[in-house]
């Protein structure tokens, strides 16, 4: 929108947003040129409905004039506790891509305007490396672990590979290209920490832009690697109902409610998206008075808070919002060449299985017996002194060989 004022310009880009670091910046660009921005995604679990937050974001920023990279970040998944193995990472990549895709096309995004990185491809660069050294000489174990400690999966006897994550998030804005980082709150550590060290190493601080969390339906951050917190974008209408009717949703409590939440979060900012007036149904029995239409969430808070809008009723109606807003998705991956890579990127359970190695019968009978023929020369003893066990080394062979002319004989 070239019409847009600086002013308006800067409304868009933060509008919807709980924190915005280095504001003053992002005007004083925005007076001269447009913004360059980077939003990074590290393709691990399946992306869920919780994803629709940075979507109608990067809607705006597109809106706004905004040079937007999506950063496919490979390295990234594989570096969290291993999230992502190796031989599947290449093929997730481009599932979120196709995904990413699909869900921006489904809310009437210009996908045309983006451009889509993935992280190896400059990031096992030699320049690179060496900053990443240059990073490392500078940082502490304690800035570093601490930066992480949101993002990166939080284990014992954690792998050294998470201390790393956060310098290669904060290198990545200076090789990018790019005047600020868009993600969620709960990069926030990492922001502040680029913003330290960056400059450490001779490049500029960046401003740092931050969506609000989605609930999971437990009450905690909605997740890709936790299936019974989050909606797939490709779950059938049937999961999300029984997820929907599982979640849990207090009748009077907005405070400690994953569904209220995508109400809020989720439904009505991309219902708001093109300038649209957004509708909300809570769905009734008529015998209690049929459905109640809300305009906007405070209304629907109020009356839920009220006890006017049962659970029941809240349920049914998100279970038809998130269903609405699914279905062109859903069609997309009906393509046979998506439904193909779905099964590359998440290989099913019991394929898997069936890909493991088969033990051997013959083999493991053969090594059942030498090890009761072990057993039985060493009976007796709890703990065999070296002698022992010595002097029972000719009875374990004579063992081995009486099997091996039972089974020459068999054979």
């Amino acid at each position: 929108m070239a019409s847009l004022t600086p002013e308006e310009k800067y409304t868009l880009i933060t509008r919807n947003l709980q924190e915005v670091l280095g504001g003053d910046e992002i005007k004083k660009i925005l007076a001269e040129r447009d913004l360059k921005m980077y939003w990074g995604t590290a393709p691990t679990g399946k992306p869920h409905v919780g994803y629709f937050v940075a979507m109608s974001k990067i809607a705006d920023f597109l809106a706004a004039g905004v040079e937007v990279k999506i950063l496919l970040a490979d390295l990234h998944a594989f570096l969290d506790n291993m999230k992502a193995p190796l031989e599947l990472v290449g093929h997730r990549v481009k599932y979120y891509e196709a995904l990413i895709k699909a869900v921006l096309t489904s809310l009437g995004v210009p996908i045309e305007k983006l451009t889509f990185i993935v992280g190896s491809s400059f990031e096992l660069s030699r320049e690179y490396s060496m900053d990443n050294l240059r990073l490392a000489a500078c940082v502490t174990e304690h800035d570093a672990k601490k930066a992480g400690a949101e993002v990166v999966k939080q284990v014992d006897s954690a792998l050294l590979s998470g201390l790393l994550y956060p310098g290669m998030q904060a290198l990545d804005e200076e090789y990018l290209g790019v005047d600020c980082q868009f993600g969620g709150v709960d990069q926030r550590k990492i922001f502040v920490y680029a913003e330290k060290y960056l400059p450490q190493l001779g490049y500029k601080k960046r401003s740092h832009l931050m969506n609000a969390m989605v609930p999971g339906l437990a009450g905690s951050k909605m997740s890709s690697s936790d299936p019974d917190s989050k909606i797939d974008f490709l779950d059938s209408a049937k999961d999300v109902q029984k997820k929907i009717k599982k979640a849990f949703c207090e009748e009077g409590n907005i405070a400690e409610n994953g569904i209220l939440s995508f109400v809020k979060s989720v439904y009505f900012p991309l219902k708001t998206l093109h300038g649209n007036k957004p509708v909300f149904t809570a769905i009734r029995p008529e015998q209690y008075g049929g459905n109640m239409v809300f305009n906007n969430y405070e209304s629907l808070e109020k009356a839920f808070a009220d006890k006017t809008v049962h659970p029941g009723d809240l349920k049914a109606g998100v279970i038809a919002a998130i269903n609405e807003l699914l279905e062109p998705i859903r069609k997309a991956f009906e393509d046979p060449a998506l439904i193909e890579l779905t099964k590359l990127a998440y290989p099913p359970i019991e394929t898997q299985l069936k890909q493991k190695p088969k033990k051997d019968k013959k083999a493991e009978k053969k090594e059942k017996k030498l090890k009761e023929a072990a057993a039985a020369a060493a009976a007796g003893e709890a703990t065999p002194s070296a002698s022992a066990t010595f002097a029972a080394v000719p009875v374990v062979v004579a063992k081995q060989e009486e099997i091996k002319n039972e089974e020459v004989k068999k054979a």
